[in-house]
């Protein structure tokens, strides 16, 4: 699959004003740092249509993108970094776990993970309380292009073990880089495989 038209839907400060339809819905999110922003831009093949920012917390709402009019891309705000009070940070975890367990058109979160530093606990405890929850999620390593391949394989195996922790099996895997754009095809046609899953039911 690839990304033909990529519209901006708006921004919403929770999930019962956001966008009506049966569009299937994919959720990224990750820490406020981890270059989510670059990532959807990079899938998407347009420089601009998700804000980048070197100063972390700049997505603040649930940003909708219809896909090829198809399916939605949905940009939640990041988590543990952003420079916020504890009221604004309380809003964002209410307005995101709102999102992610009554979002009936949800079919995956994409957990961006950054593929350069060893297992941060933040996101294990997300990772673990999204599979508490039993919301279906894929990991996405982020930023590969700035380390050495046997580093980046050091770090997803690393994070991989820190899972085994506690869980039976590990999901789904994506290595990717927005710079040099490692990783789209394997993402966008997993996506394109869910949708068609979909539409078959």
């Amino acid at each position: 699959m690839d990304i033909h038209v990529s519209e901006y839907e708006g921004s919403f400060p929770n999930h019962k004003i956001c966008p009506a339809g049966n569009f299937p819905e994919f959720a990224f999110i990750g820490r406020s740092n981890v270059g989510k922003s670059s990532l959807i831009n990079m899938l998407c093949h347009r420089n601009e249509l998700a804000h980048t920012s070197k100063k972390p917390g700049k997505t603040q709402m649930l940003n909708f993108y219809r896909i090829n009019s198809q399916w939605r891309l949905v940009d939640l705000p990041g988590y543990g970094y952003a420079i916020v009070s504890k009221a604004q940070r309380k809003t964002w975890e209410k307005m995101i776990q709102d999102y992610l367990v009554l979002r009936e058109q949800l079919e995956c979160a994409f957990v961006l993970i950054d593929s350069n530093v060893s297992p941060q606990k933040k996101d294990l405890e997300f990772i673990n309380w999204l599979g508490s929850l039993r919301i279906p999620f894929v990991l996405v390593f982020t930023k590969a292009d700035r380390s050495k391949p046997e580093e980046i394989a050091r770090n997803v195996e690393a994070f991989g073990k820190a899972m085994l922790e506690t869980w039976n099996e590990l999901p789904r895997q994506f290595i990717t880089s927005s710079t040099d754009k490692a990783g789209r095809d394997e993402l966008l046609d997993y996506i394109a495989s869910i949708i068609a899953e979909v539409s078959a039911h």
